[in-house]
């Protein structure tokens, strides 16, 4: 199975695709700062295709057209890693646009009926109608302090074993 074009690639992928030993590959890391692959937790690199897409225009400026390692440096601080990624072979290559298919207006169906929408079930809280104060025409949440306090003391009950051991640990350390 053949991996997706924006899938990240080994650097034995990567030197496949390019044609150009591994070592030069890692050279080129050291040379290059534009150049990080991401590295895993044994520190294999695995290359992105913007990572690929440099290496090649890299590769295309060096054995193509003669530049040395100080001329490809010049030429990324001067125009940017697009421009030296353009150059070389690209992993997501640049398709032309198919050929748009006209598009065809749908005949206009009847108007259906117009159904009530389905009320969902009562699950809010009831509400005091009565304002909090005489200018105050906002309603006010019944209920609310009770269903509160019941989550902090839930919450209490979950954290008071954790506060018991780290006092117990500060405990521990103050007497060394």
């Amino acid at each position: 199975m053949a991996k997706a074009k924006d899938a990240f690639r080994t650097i034995s992928e990567v030197a496949d695709w390019l044609d150009t030993p591994t070592h030069v590959l890692r050279f080129w890391e050291t040379k290059f700062s534009q150049i990080r692959p991401v590295k895993g937790a044994g520190g294999r690199r695995y290359y992105r295709p913007s990572d690929m897409d440099l290496l090649g225009g890299i590769k295309q400026l060096l054995h193509e057209d003669g530049l040395t390692i100080k001329g490809v440096q010049k030429l990324l601080r001067e125009k940017g890693v697009r421009f030296v990624a353009a150059l070389g072979p690209s992993v997501t290559p640049h398709q032309e646009p198919a050929e748009v298919a006209p598009v065809v207006e749908p005949v206009a169906e009847a108007p259906k009926p117009a159904q009530p929408e389905p009320q969902p079930a009562q699950t809010a809280l009831p509400f005091d109608e009565t304002p909090a104060k005489p200018d105050d025409q906002s309603p006010r949440l019944l209920a609310r302090a009770p269903l509160q306090a019941r989550q902090l003391q839930h919450n209490a009950a979950k954290i008071a074993p954790l506060l018991t051991r780290l006092e117990h640990l500060r405990d521990r350390m103050q007497y060394r």
